[in-house]
């Protein structure tokens, strides 16, 4: 089998993506454990599919390296926004998505006839526990302590359209998130397993971030984790609402802005690396 792809990324959180608004793929979890291994194959932290959409202008699908579909991703969805726009799918700069975390608006900002940067309305974040889902006898997880690997984490529990573990450190850098971060993604208090971000305060409109994503391990970046880690950074007191937050992460910068009703825009880039053809055996 043959099937052309694109490789994009936001911020270095790299994705292999196929357009299926003509054909379908039958196998989209082994095609994404067969494709995203690095040096070994494409490379990525996963695949994303385009597909038509019954409800929206177009639906997203995403799939870690280790073949589980994912409800949604921040960084994947620009580059969505991006590759439909680009590629003259749409002339819209103002588009709908449909994912299993519901349907995002994304305003896509050209420049010389491509995009270059998309503004994605992420919708509501949500903090009840049992939703996200985390294990608590309390109705929000908000700065509690979790043992992790016999050492104490306070930690702050928000979904936004993924489930996400927030946790304030002194300096990101020095973490071994190869051992910790797949403590924290099997612990048994978050049944679903979860994503684990790592933050350090900078200021009130900057944070720095290494996240930990469940079935990929760590990413250059998670555009839902940047969004949840605003969340909990203003409830905690770190920030304000309706103030715009710059996440930095490994592979660039987000800019975030949640309101009192815990609705979220998030800005950021979205760039195309290379377009290809992956050959495999069926």
């Amino acid at each position: 089998m043959k099937i052309q792809f694109t490789k994009m990324h936001g911020c270095g959180n790299d994705y292999i993506y196929v357009d299926c608004t003509k054909n379908e793929i039958d196998n989209p979890n082994e095609l994404s454990a067969l494709m995203s291994p690095r040096h070994f194959s494409v490379g990525g932290d996963g695949l994303v599919l385009i597909c038509e959409s019954d409800v929206a202008d177009f639906k997203m699908r995403m799939f870690n390296l280790d073949g589980s579909e994912g409800k949604m991703c921040g960084n994947a969805i620009r580059c969505v926004g991006k590759y439909v726009y680009d590629n003259g799918l749409t002339s819209d700069t103002l588009i709908s998505i449909e994912t299993l975390s519901g349907i995002k608006y994304l305003n896509l900002s050209v420049n010389n006839n491509k995009v270059d940067y998309v503004t994605v309305n992420m919708g509501k974040a949500h903090m009840i526990a049992k939703e996200i889902p985390v294990i608590s006898d309390k109705e929000k997880v908000i700065n509690e302590p979790i043992e992790v690997d016999g050492k104490t984490w306070n930690i702050t529990c928000v979904s936004t359209g993924n489930p996400h573990a927030i946790t304030y450190v002194d300096d990101v850098k020095s973490l071994d998130l190869e051992k910790i971060g797949p403590s924290f993604e099997n612990h048994e208090r978050f049944p679903e397993r979860i994503n684990t971000e790592f933050i350090k305060v900078i200021d009130s409109h900057n944070l720095e971030m290494r996240v930990y994503e469940r079935g990929s391990g760590e990413t250059y970046a998670c555009g839902t984790g940047a969004c949840a880690s605003v969340v909990a950074s203003i409830i905690n007191g770190y920030c304000a609402f309706n103030e715009e937050v710059s996440v930095h992460l490994i592979g660039g910068t987000l800019k975030i802005t949640v309101d009192p009703e815990l609705n979220i825009l998030m800005k950021g880039p979205a760039t195309k690396v290379y377009e290809g053809v992956f050959e495999y055996e069926c």
